[in-house]
């Protein structure tokens, strides 16, 4: 019988150690604006991307699209998103930030910047963005 790895070596358990980490100063941050991680990632995929179809949102906010269409309606409840007909067809919509979502973006990008720029200091320019390419490479398994 094959022994597993130790705890300290498990690529599971690294990954959720490191989140904890990650995610302890922005869910502070969060905390103040009053909102989830997961309401923050759809305002960030939104404010980049603009209007996306739910499956789509869904995808680059890293949510299973069950979720995300709890979420986004909660938020479309609180005037941060909206959803709408898709313009060439009716039977598909999109959702997009409005403007009270756009400003909660903007009165926490410096915040958000800041902490994104304490990691990548600690770790050093290259290490940052090799672990960003590791990580890619493991989202892409199969």
């Amino acid at each position: 019988m094959k022994q597993l790895p130790s705890t300290q070596r498990s690529l599971p358990i690294a990954l959720i150690r490191a989140r904890e980490n990650v995610m302890t100063p922005i869910r502070q941050m969060l905390s103040e604006s009053g909102l989830t991680e997961q309401q923050w990632r759809v305002l960030r995929v939104l404010d980049e991307h603009g209007a996306l179809e739910p499956s789509q949102l869904a995808k680059h906010a890293a949510l299973l699209l069950p979720s995300q269409t709890r979420i986004v309606q909660s938020m479309a409840q609180k005037g941060l998103v909206e959803r709408r007909e898709h313009r060439n067809d009716r039977r598909r919509t999109v959702i997009e930030i409005t403007h009270a979502g756009q400003a909660i973006i903007n009165d926490n990008a410096a915040k958000a910047a800041e902490i994104a720029t304490q990691i990548r200091d600690k770790l050093g320019p290259r290490r940052f963005e090799t672990l960003l390419d590791i990580l890619d490479d493991l989202r892409d398994l199969e």
